[in-house]
């Protein structure tokens, strides 16, 4: 799914950055592109960047795939 329309950034864009390394909403806006212009996808794209770090962060892989 779209989440930054005026970038064509998506939520896969999001969670492939998240999982090379990167941190913030800041990096991800300088990675991607998302937030740079109108803003309105900043609220989403920061939850699912929260989400992916949250994924990662389990110790087991079997705990990964149920989230």
């Amino acid at each position: 799914m779209y989440v930054c329309i005026c970038n064509g950034v998506t939520d896969h864009d999001i969670r492939q950055a998240a999982e090379a390394g990167c941190r913030t909403m800041a990096e991800l806006t300088m990675r991607t592109g998302a937030g740079s212009t109108c803003g309105s996808c900043i609220e989403m794209a920061s939850a699912i960047l929260d989400e992916t770090h949250a994924r990662l962060a389990l110790p087991l892989p079997v705990l990964r795939q149920a989230a």
